[in-house]
């Protein structure tokens, strides 16, 4: 486990100083992992270099929740531990962060996270091609895994929660994923390898809290949530 989980101030993203610092967003990411060879592996893009929020960095498929995701149709929900764990210290509906991560995939990735099966009424906004192609996403395989609040100093902040899920069982099908104009270099990488990457910090953290599930199943503790405090980085499990 790693025991930074931020940047300092003066690495990658530009620092703020001197004017107010905006208000986080709440945002879902989804770790995908692969069991199909001899080391477990992960998908992770490059963010184009013309970003302001981690340029040129490899991440996790992600983005900002929409008000409109909480009401998409699902065929399953969260199992009910996981959605406890997301309701701690939100206002938001937990169905609603897991969408956000299984939309953000699918729009930046082409992989899909659901079942086959009719989307009753009209679809939400970003939500069209679901019901296009009659998949209703499965929230069930999502495991609620971390938090991570952007510091200060930073000109966009995000609330993110992050998602982890097995490939085989969460996705419709074996298509592979296609770059995009938001994740480029799309790849499966194990856990090593990843590390290897030009990766923000608060991801690296995430890779080890992966690793830790995967080495020591069930004995993990509750999810890690790294926020800014008055003393400076905090690190609690909710």
């Amino acid at each position: 486990m790693l025991k930074r989980a931020y940047d300092k101030e003066e690495e990658g993203d530009v620092v703020i100083k001197g004017v107010p610092s905006p208000r986080p967003r709440d945002a879902a990411t989804l770790i995908l992992v692969r069991r199909d060879a001899s080391q477990p592996r992960v998908l992770m893009g490059k963010r184009a270099g013309t970003n302001t929020f981690m340029p040129d960095k490899y991440v996790f498929p992600g983005g900002r929740v929409d008000p409109k995701d909480g009401k998409a149709a699902a065929s399953e929900e969260l199992h009910p531990d996981v959605e406890a764990k997301l309701r701690l210290q939100s206002r938001r509906a937990p169905r609603a962060f897991a969408l956000t991560a299984i939309r953000e995939t699918f729009e930046e990735t082409g992989l899909i996270v659901g079942r086959a099966g009719e989307m009753p009424g009209a679809p939400p906004p970003g939500w069209e091609e679901f019901h296009r192609m009659q998949i209703a996403p499965v929230l069930s395989p999502l495991v609620f895994i971390g938090r991570a609040v952007t510091p200060p100093y930073r000109p966009k902040r995000f609330d993110a929660r992050f998602f982890m899920a097995e490939a085989e069982l969460a996705l419709i099908d074996e298509r592979p994923p296609v770059d995009g104009a938001e994740l480029s270099d799309l790849q499966w990488v194990t856990l090593a390898d990843a590390m290897k990457l030009d990766l923000p910090s608060v991801t690296r953290f995430m890779l080890g809290e992966i690793g830790e599930r995967l080495d020591k199943p069930g004995t993990v503790q509750g999810p890690p949530f790294l926020r800014w405090s008055r003393g400076g980085h905090a690190t609690d499990r909710l």
